[in-house]
């Protein structure tokens, strides 16, 4: 494994920064999710179970007092990073960077369009091997706009605080990788987020480690564009 190659690393023991927690967490249900359709950038908004799974997942997120949070711009995550500002009385940033994967072609298209269309695509994405997806982003590309967005608000946390990061499944997985120092070819072994889950990032001695993932309820399927 290679070290993360963005932004700043974590704090090292006797820093006074170590314990720090990253949450990244998924937007909630849309109905191109129902439909399995590609959604990429595409700016699609919560279904009214979306806009429920929010709340729900708010209420629990609160407890873990986060000290800031910070959304994609996309509505889907946006919407789902209120409910929690509401709970918490905390101002939300938005950032264009930690939109979902740019899938050109893809994007609008149904899981079984794209086995059709572009199923040798398909196939090297899911083998690991650096793929423009309908034409788009790379998964590193992806890594290389969204994770220092990340780093950069952990960085402003005080020891032992919390933050939230409101994006999308893709955007989520090659954060994570990134951040956790994975080759980018290991990515896919992290499974997909179901729709208002989450992971947990923690900050140690050696850097970020994985604590949890796909945190926040019951077993549910993975309905979107990382499944």
């Amino acid at each position: 494994m290679s070290a993360p190659s963005t932004g700043t690393t974590a704090g090292t023991e006797g820093d006074g920064r170590t314990g720090r927690k990253i949450v990244l967490w998924r937007h909630g249900q849309t109905s191109w999710n129902l439909e399995r359709r590609f959604q990429g950038s595409t700016d699609i908004e919560l279904t009214e179970t979306g806009v429920a799974q929010a709340r729900r997942a708010a209420r629990l997120l609160a407890s873990l007092k986060p000290d800031a949070i910070v959304a994609s711009d996309l509505q889907r995550a946006a919407a789902t990073a209120a409910e929690l500002a509401a709970v918490t009385g905390l101002h939300v940033e938005h950032d264009e960077a930690l939109r979902e994967t740019y899938a050109g072609e893809w994007q609008g298209l149904t899981h079984d369009e794209i086995l059709g269309k572009y199923g040798e695509q398909y196939a090297a994405w899911k083998r690991g091997e650096p793929v423009r997806r309908g034409g788009g982003e790379l998964e590193t590309e992806v890594a290389d706009r969204a994770a220092p967005v990340v780093l950069a608000h952990a960085d402003r946390l005080p020891a032992g605080g919390t933050l939230v990061v409101v994006s999308h499944g893709g955007t989520i997985r090659t954060t994570i990788g990134r951040l956790l120092g994975l080759e980018s070819s290991y990515w896919e072994g992290l499974g997909g987020l179901s729709n208002c889950c989450w992971s947990v990032l923690g900050e140690g001695a050696r850097g970020w480690r994985l604590m949890e993932h796909n945190a926040g309820t019951l077993p549910e399927p993975v309905l979107g564009d990382d499944d």
